[in-house]
């Protein structure tokens, strides 16, 4: 005889012989309270989300296992919910597959349960793993990095005891503030000697109105605070200067180059090739913007890239030349991501390429880079540059190791 079909029904298309694959939250409501099993088949660190009433908590890695253990009966009535209902519809079918002939999915899952106004509770106890940061309100918060197996709850803790410095608070520092903040990274570091104009507003999105004539550094923690209490900035309102450089970056896994100047870069470059931590660079320019990460020894410094500034003649300020307000983000966001990459050792960093980016275009390109063997700043890794101060004029002479 030929056999049935995964979902339970005969060849002749007859489904009395098992319900549909799905449930919806109306159906399942109004079922009694223990007339049929329902599962919670999602990651622990999920559970914080909340959980259905008289549920069971399986983990999807042993559902298969544990119901066979636990309810051998294939015409037991099962429901499964994640929380979208997609992971639990394909464990549906397997387990349809499976011999489990009245087994379904919560339609929409937990997300669509809680939208209908449903009532869930927040779990007590039970299989929630609290090793990041000990509680539910952490499990909560970044349950989507936990989902991911290249971060987890050991790349997450990792996130937590990591420290980033951002040079500058403006319209790069301000998306690469907010997002790390968010993601957790456990310290934050930012430079910044100004205070928040209204010229800023259009594009530095870490600040407001209410901030106007206050230092950067501190609209940018009380910002920060709000976003993620969890979160320690480190204000430094002062200017990036040699004096300061290497006490300022030391201790710090990553430093994010928010800078608008090139004086301040040279300077950021040298002192990275000081202390051997990587600098994730970021620039804009009216419609513009470029990012790369110079890891020290390992890839092109920021002077093989670009041995001498060019004339102030052909690179105006933002002040005089303008910028789309939406670049900085953009190009921000994108720095978040190499320093996140970083700080968990995942993925391919900027290293040796340079990603640039047309806002008019909508294109981006990526160079490749290489060290320069003649590079006045790294290619000798027993002499590091001296630290000056290059603000009078960047030029070539002043770039050279002393």
């Amino acid at each position: 005889m030929p056999g049935k079909p995964p979902d339970g029904s005969s060849p002749s298309g007859d489904r009395d012989e098992a319900p549909p694959l799905e449930v919806t939250p109306r159906e399942l409501a109004d079922r009694p309270l223990g007339s049929v099993s329902i599962i919670d088949m999602r990651f622990a660190a999920e559970r914080a989300q909340g959980v259905l009433p008289g549920c069971r908590w399986v983990a999807p890695e042993s559902l298969e296992a544990t119901l066979k253990e636990e309810i051998p009966d294939p015409d037991a009535e099962i429901v499964l919910y994640c929380s979208a209902g997609i992971r639990s519809l394909a464990a549906a079918r397997s387990l349809r597959a499976r011999g489990y002939r009245r087994v379904a999915s919560l339609a929409g899952g937990l997300d669509r349960w809680k939208a209908e106004g449903r009532k869930w509770e927040v779990p007590v106890g039970g299989p929630v793993d609290a090793s990041v940061d000990g509680g539910l309100a952490r499990q909560g918060r970044y349950a989507r990095h936990l989902l991911l197996p290249e971060v987890g709850a050991a790349g997450q803790e990792r996130l937590l005891a990591s420290k980033v410095l951002l040079v500058g608070a403006g319209g790069l520092g301000s998306p690469v503030a907010l997002y790390l903040a968010a993601a957790g990274v456990g310290t934050l570091g930012i430079v910044d000697p100004d205070v928040v104009e209204e010229s800023n507003l259009q594009r530095q999105v870490i600040h407001d109105g209410e901030h106007l004539g206050r230092l950067k550094v501190d609209s940018a923690a009380e910002a920060i605070g709000r976003l993620n209490p969890g979160v320690t900035v480190v204000p430094h309102p002062v200017r990036f200067a040699a004096g300061n450089a290497l006490d300022l970056m030391a201790g710090y896994d990553v430093v994010v180059d928010g800078a608008d100047n090139f004086p301040t870069r040279y300077l950021m470059n040298d002192a990275a090739l000081h202390l051997r931590v990587p600098v994730v660079h970021g620039a804009v320019f009216r419609f513009e913007g470029q990012a790369t990460v110079l890891q020290p020894y390992r890839g092109p410094c920021y002077r093989c890239l670009f041995p001498e500034p060019p004339p102030p003649e052909v690179t105006p300020s933002c002040a005089e030349a303008g910028v789309l307000g939406v670049l900085p983000g953009i190009i921000g966001s994108i720095q978040a991501a190499e320093a996140l990459k970083l700080l968990l050792g995942i993925g391919v960093p900027l290293v040796g390429r340079l990603l640039t980016y047309d806002a008019l275009a909508q294109e981006f390109f990526t160079l490749q880079v290489r060290r320069d063997p003649a590079c006045p700043a790294c290619a000798d890794e027993s002499r590091v540059p001296a630290l000056v101060d290059y603000d009078d004029a960047c030029r070539p002479g002043d770039l050279r190791p002393r």
